[in-house]
């Protein structure tokens, strides 16, 4: 597929992946990754970060209030509007990775989203698990978090080692908390406040690192306490070939908009395209 302004980068990883990797994230739901993506791409995203700053989606929202140091901001779905986050989605590594990572033949992209965490931000990503979240059943569904700043352990993601294995809970909005309504899950556990029972994972990540992770695995994240470097990321999420759709009762945050798809349907459209492999 050919955009305007195709990069001509490396569409492979770096390296290979190992059959290690691929079972540390069968084993813990998580995997971080050296060195898979070149720094054309990290170049290329930090271009793209900067256009989309200056043309939030109806979507981006703003977690720091105003007054307080720092800035915590996201935004989704920057593929349908700007060619440079398109482009990465069908050009980069990133669909190869997934697809070796979940072990899946065919990969579908699901939707993109970026994190700004910029310098001295006190505001945290709270747990949480993403799948409940979103309208898909399956197994194969993995994000992978790609960071574009060097980042410590103390302002990286962290996650509860084998959680992918637990059971839905109710999402909560990220702006106050409030639980998602009528979904009929019950509360996550008080993770941060018996932390001293679970085994939490994270690592220092720098450019060119990525964390694959499963769509049910328990994660959260501090806020950024470094005075020099910002924490910008880019989550892309995919589907394997055991993802179906399935819109649940309750409120439901992806997708934002009618892909044409009824429940038990593959994730095909143009939506959630199919990526063409080589």
């Amino acid at each position: 597929m050919d955009f305007p302004g195709s990069t001509g980068l490396n569409g492979n990883p770096l390296r290979e992946i190992s059959d290690s990797e691929c079972d540390a994230y069968k084993t813990d739901g998580v995997v971080c990754l050296r060195s898979v993506f070149d720094s054309g791409w990290v170049d290329w995203l930090r271009d793209a970060f900067a256009l989309a700053l200056q043309t939030p989606g109806p979507l981006s929202e703003e977690y720091t209030p105003v007054g307080k140091t720092g800035r915590f901001f996201t935004d989704l779905n920057m593929w349908q509007r700007l060619d440079h986050f398109k482009v990465f989605v069908f050009e980069s590594p990133a669909a190869k990775v997934a697809q070796k990572i979940i072990g899946t033949v065919d990969i579908n992209f699901f939707y993109d989203q970026m994190f700004i965490k910029h310098q001295r931000t006190e505001e945290r990503t709270p747990w949480h698990q993403d799948q409940p979240y979103w309208a898909v059943t399956g197994q194969q569904v993995c994000s992978i978090w790609l960071p574009l700043d060097a980042i410590e352990e103390d302002s990286s993601l962290k996650f509860i080692k084998g959680s992918h294995r637990w059971a839905a809970h109710n999402p909560h909005h990220f702006a106050d908390d409030t639980p998602y309504e009528e979904t009929g899950l019950p509360e996550l556990p008080d993770i941060e406040n018996n932390l001293d029972i679970y085994e939490t994972i994270s690592w220092d990540v720098n450019p060119g690192d990525c964390l694959v992770f499963h769509g049910m695995i328990v994660h959260g994240s501090y806020g950024n306490s470094s005075s020099k470097l910002s924490r910008r990321a880019l989550a892309t999420r995919w589907c394997g070939d055991d993802v179906r759709f399935f819109r649940r009762k309750g409120e439901v945050a992806i997708p934002t908009t009618d892909p044409g798809l009824k429940n038990g349907d593959r994730l095909d459209c143009d939506l959630f395209p199919r990526i063409e492999l080589d």
